[in-house]
């Protein structure tokens, strides 16, 4: 079984107020390209570039995707540019329930249902949880109920004092990863949403029962994996995130699968040994 929540928080876009052309400066600034590096990339000339960007030249609508490509700008903020510049939206942005979106949703459904007994979720931008199956319910045992009502998130059921870290036996290490990744995908996605999420782990004290276990013996690990408290034991998993290849719509280039993988075998035969 999965389960699908709902009330998702979208991430904004572009600031009000701003042309197209400091926003894509602030994008080439920000990927640290110079005006002759772009415009040799995307085909055109530095001075025409410097133009756009000053606004003394309104860049074509082709021109504003090419650049935003070169940028690497996120597809929701592409939407953003276009608006900016006077030009509808290139990419559409369609609801995960709508009937067109059955097939991707049935085909995450599937994979995640496949990949039982280990834990597995979809996350949207902020880290809402879609869909999530029995492998990670399993892990959700004792949570308290203000924390999985919807919509859940997984930052905040992960770093709560009173969701899984006081668990967590390696928690000052996984927190470090975890806040290290939303500080990326805020600089990439420049979202007041993620922004606003990650003030607010951010904050939440490391309980002292949860800190890092000194007494565990060193185990050789291929990545750095989350020990987590489960039943009188100690299971191991190794976090992988996948994400959609040249996404044509917001809503999935937004998504991201994240599965646990067994970090060791007493792990692994605990799972299969479980009855869902």
């Amino acid at each position: 079984m999965t389960r699908v929540a709902s009330g998702a928080v979208p991430l904004p876009t572009a600031p009000p107020g701003k042309g197209v052309g400091p926003l894509l400066r602030g994008w080439r600034e920000q990927r640290r390209v110079s005006q002759l590096e772009l415009a040799l990339r995307a085909g055109s000339s530095a001075r025409h570039i410097s133009f756009v960007e000053t606004g003394r030249s309104r860049p074509s609508e082709e021109m504003v995707l090419r650049l935003a490509e070169h940028l690497d700008v996120p597809v929701r903020e592409r939407n953003a540019l276009l608006l900016a510049a006077g030009y509808a939206p290139h990419y559409p942005e369609t609801p995960l329930g709508d009937p067109a979106m059955d097939a991707l949703r049935q085909g995450m459904e599937r994979l995640i249902q496949g990949y039982e007994p280990y834990p597995a979720l979809v996350v949207d931008a902020t880290y809402t949880v879609l869909a999530a199956n029995r492998g990670i319910t399993m892990l959700l045992d004792g949570v308290p109920g203000f924390l999985l009502e919807p919509p859940l998130n997984a930052m905040r059921l992960t770093l709560h004092p009173q969701g899984l870290a006081p668990r967590i036996r390696n928690l000052r290490e996984w927190r470090g990863h975890l806040l290290a990744q939303m500080e990326r995908q805020i600089a990439l996605h420049r979202s007041d949403a993620l922004r606003a999420l990650y003030e607010e782990v951010a904050a939440h004290p490391v309980p002292e029962r949860a800190a890092d276990d000194e007494s565990a013996e060193p185990v050789a690990h291929f990545a750095l994996p989350m020990r987590i408290e489960h039943e009188g034991r100690v299971l191991s998993f190794i976090s992988s995130i996948s994400t959609f290849n040249t996404p044509m719509d917001v809503t999935v280039a937004e998504l991201a699968i994240e599965t646990f993988l067994p970090a060791d075998p007493a792990t692994a035969k605990h799972l299969h040994e479980m009855h869902f």
